[in-house]
């Protein structure tokens, strides 16, 4: 590592960009503060143990304080401290006693200890948070390192760019999936690059997925209440560090450049491969909590402006995340922040797009969510961004969190009401024919409106918030006392059911059951209209002992048990998801109409198991939920090589057996979830086909 001499002073600077960056003989510094009385630059020694030298910043110009400072490069390690009022009672909390890490730092370096000098007011003391701690943070804090110039990532040049209507996400945690994988090598376990091994991309690829979604990898903490009962956040929802891969996943932690260039490889390799890369990211909330948090940059650097305070008392901040504060997106060099951020993914790790976590925060305004906020039309605006995948999860933890179909332009969404009403449907029958024909045709009582297409309801069974799908059928309540938090977090109520038996079982019958309604709901999923996304894991029956919260469990629990992977299970995935490619009706991104087709689009008819279409009094009838709809293409309408003019799918959720009468023509067996009619078989020309109990049946016939 290079060691500088420093220069006696630092030079007038630019106002941008954010952060720092090498550049002609020297680093640029760009700090945002709208409050701030001064910034000093902080610079350390190679380690990050021993400060050398404090240089204050120019400006502020515009609430950016800037600074050159000559003679230095990539490799500089520093923090930042903020001169300002502690006055928590108007929200201002500067303590220049603390060290800061850059918002923007495209490198860390150090380990954090939760130490109390970390707050900025003393612990304890009877003023609570407004006594000011004048103790030096610097030991127990991270701190920035200045990275190479940026370069377009070797991903940008090779993305697949998949449509919306031809992607199949698949929601993956990078060390989950590969740290028992046994053809992965052991060194390779638990990392990017393990992640991008050719034994995981065979098993991308042989699934038919099309993009990954990954679990946080932006540079997390784990929250100090985890760390006190020997636990960690191994989902990573709780990030530092926003412009850096996270690097408990690399083969070289410790080293923030290799780090970064290996995340660099992991994207390219899996676009070479024809893979999307997605990220989950947490833009809601920080680490530093509630007001009785620690000040560990964003708060230190200006408390009023990064975060939303309590409108009565901006002593305290806003919880809408549940985590204690939430992120002031509303505010516009908050927002510039963001998608700087985001910029910076795409541009230099070569990223397809994000997951936004909590994604109502970056929507609201003084009166609450705006579909039409400034930060959202930024994002549509942006260039760079354009190509980039846009995933809300739609809800957050505020009185009007819940915004599902509400997120504009090329958002898509996470639709939970899918989620629920399809486990409902085959689990026991809680939920009527109409609702589960809603959820299976994109939802369009919330999503068809404007411009929207179907492809905009991200539909799924299990994500890593909630059962897997082994557990959906395995359990009937949660189990999640391994959490340390006496089975109260994680939701109530999830809708499963165990079938008999709570847990495992030897019960020939109640296995043969579970793994009937299990293929049902798969089929479901990966039939509906709209984005199908698949939970990891769940192709191979993976289970966390009916844990449906084990966000802080780094263990066995969450990897994935390659050794008892049910290989049905993952070939009957390959099956439906192949199906759903030669089948243009099974990923249509308009909206269905009713027969008879017009202007050669497909129309959807619904039918009771007598064959006739459904009416009101169908609809209503809960005590029979099977039925069937038959998808149609008008002559005008291209059905290309493979694509059949006419399917048929019956639902039978019901524990027995159940005749259905056929539409005219010779139909074809395209998928039996229960197995047992064998795919590609031709059905007897007889007006009658008996799907099997608790099965998804999906028939073909050419003829109109």
């Amino acid at each position: 590592m290079t060691v500088f001499k420093l220069p006696d002073a630092i030079q007038p600077g630019r106002a941008e960009p954010m952060g720092s960056l090498a550049r002609d003989g020297g680093v640029n510094f760009a700090v945002f503060s709208e409050h701030a009385q001064r910034i000093e630059l902080c610079v350390f020694d190679v380690d990050g143990v021993r400060e050398l030298r404090r240089y204050e910043l120019g400006g502020p110009h515009d609430g950016v304080f800037h600074g050159f400072l000559p003679g230095v490069g990539p490799g500089l390690v520093y923090g930042l401290r903020a001169h300002g009022p502690y006055q928590p009672e108007a929200g201002h909390r500067f303590n220049r006693a603390k060290l800061l890490l850059d918002p923007c730092a495209r490198e860390i370096v150090g380990r954090l200890a939760w130490a109390p000098e970390l707050h900025g007011y003393t612990l304890g003391h009877p003023d609570g948070t407004r006594s000011l701690d004048a103790r030096d943070s610097a030991p127990a804090m991270l701190k920035a390192r200045v990275a190479p110039p940026p370069v377009e990532a070797p991903g940008c040049f090779n993305a697949p760019r998949v449509a919306p209507v031809d992607m199949v996400l698949y929601e993956v945690h990078v060390k989950g999936f590969t740290q028992q994988h046994p053809e992965i090598p052991p060194e390779l376990r638990g990392t990017y690059a393990g992640l991008a091994h050719p034994a995981a991309i065979a098993h991308f690829k042989a699934l038919g997925v099309t993009t990954l979604s990954l679990l946080p990898v932006h540079y997390h903490l784990d929250e100090p209440a985890l760390v006190a009962r020997g636990l960690v956040n191994y989902w990573g929802y709780n990030t530092i560090g926003f412009c850096c891969p996270d690097p408990r996943f690399a083969q070289a932690p410790h080293d923030p450049t290799a780090v970064n260039r290996e995340f660099r490889g992991m994207v390219a390799a899996l676009h070479d491969a024809g893979l999307e890369v997605v990220l989950d990211v947490v833009y809601n909330h920080t680490p530093e909590g509630d007001e009785t948090g620690t000040t560990l940059s964003f708060r230190g650097l200006d408390n009023a402006a990064w975060y939303r305070l309590a409108p009565d008392d901006r002593s305290r901040c806003e919880n809408l995340t549940g985590c204690g504060n939430t992120v002031n997106v509303a505010h516009p060099r908050v927002a510039q922040f963001v998608l700087d951020s985001l910029r910076c993914w795409v541009h230099e790790f070569g990223v397809d797009g994000f997951r936004f976590d909590l994604a109502p925060v970056l929507g609201r305004t003084r009166h609450g969510f705006d579909p039409h906020a400034g930060f959202f039309t930024a994002l549509r605006q942006d260039p760079v961004l354009a190509r980039a995948h846009l995933i809300a999860e739609p809800w957050d933890a505020a009185y009007d969190g819940y915004q599902v179909g509400r997120f504009p332009g090329r958002f898509m969404e996470w639709n939970d009401k899918f989620r629920d009403s399809v486990r409902r449907y085959w689990l026991g029958g809680a939920v009527g024919r109409g609702e589960l024909a809603r959820r299976f045709t994109a939802s369009s009582d919330l999503f068809h409106h404007g411009a929207r297409r179907p492809s905009a309801s991200i539909n799924y069974i299990a994500v890593h918030d909630g059962f897997t799908l082994a557990d959906i059928t395995s359990y009937s309540t949660k189990h999640n006392l391994a959490n340390g938090e006496g089975n109260r977090d994680g939701r109530d109520g999830e809708p499963c059911a165990n079938f008999g038996v709570e847990g495992p079982s030897d019960d020939l019958g109640v296995i043969a059951t579970r793994a009937r309604v299990r293929r049902a709901m798969m089929a479901t999923l990966l039939l509906a209209q709209g984005t199908p996304m698949l939970c990891a894991g769940d192709e191979i029956g993976n289970s966390q002992q009916g844990n449906n919260n084990a966000y802080c469990q780094d263990s066995p629990l969450t990897w994935l048990d390659w050794t008892e992977a049910e290989r049905g299970m993952q070939a009957f995935v390959g099956e439906l998801l192949a199906l759903r490619r030669q089948e243009p009706a099974l990923h249509h991104d308009r909206w269905f109409r009713a027969p008879p087709a017009a202007r050669g689009e497909r129309s959807l008819a619904w039918l009771t198991p007598g064959g006739r279409e459904m009416n009101v009094a169908d609809w209503h009838d809960t005590a029979h939920p099977a039925f069937a709809c038959q998808i149609l293409t008008s002559p005008m309408d291209p059905i290309g090589p493979t694509g059949s003019a006419r399917l048929l799918l019956a639902f039978n959720p019901e524990p027995r057996p159940q005749p259905f009468a056929l539409p005219s023509g010779l139909w074809q067996v395209a998928i039996d979830s229960s197995g047992e009619l064998p795919s590609g078989s031709d059905l007897p020309a007889v007006a009658i086909v008996t799907v099997p109990a608790r099965a998804l049946l999906v028939l073909r016939s050419n003829g109109h």
